[in-house]
């Protein structure tokens, strides 16, 4: 069993659609060889990495504990001291999507994970530092077998809400 189901890198802040009067947002994504099967990731848990507009890292979080969801956090980053510090984002997600495109509601952050072994968790966190980081003496990529990687969806005109 694995902690990590899905992640996406480098998400671009401008294609985040963050919603207008009655219109809620969306953080729209797809796998490779799945592009006509859009997942909406807004209610995603797990960790996130906000980079600067030269994609460097300067702010790591986690989304889920309280009612802190993926989108509900990089909405308070929009208008709390980072609003200004951040261009794009990577996520690591917890929750597994389902073959109709939502997101699982059996991974809760108070769910217990059984039957994973201290060396498939190693592996993992290892795995996704690496990617993150992209550490120059690593010679390897991470070790993510089972998780998914999801690609941004762009839209042709995304506003931005003020």
């Amino acid at each position: 069993m694995t902690i990590i189901k899905n992640y996406g890198f480098l998400w671009d802040r401008k294609h985040f659609f963050r919603g207008a009067g009655n219109i809620s947002g969306h953080m729209l994504g797809w796998a490779k060889g799945k592009k006509e099967l859009l997942v909406d990731f807004r209610k995603q848990i797990g960790v996130y990495v906000l980079y600067d507009k030269n994609q460097k890292i300067v702010y790591v979080g986690q989304a889920g504990n309280g009612n802190a969801t993926l989108f509900g956090r990089l909405r308070t980053h929009e208008k709390d001291a980072l609003w200004n510090r951040w261009e794009y984002f990577t996520w690591i997600g917890f929750k597994e999507v389902n073959n109709d495109g939502t997101l699982s509601a059996q991974q809760r952050v108070k769910s217990m994970v059984s039957g994973l072994s201290y060396s498939a968790a190693l592996n993992e966190i290892e795995g996704i530092l690496i990617e993150v980081i992209e550490p120059k003496l690593n010679k390897r990529s991470g070790n993510l077998k089972k998780a998914v990687e999801y690609f941004q969806h762009t839209e042709q005109e995304v506003t931005m809400a003020d």
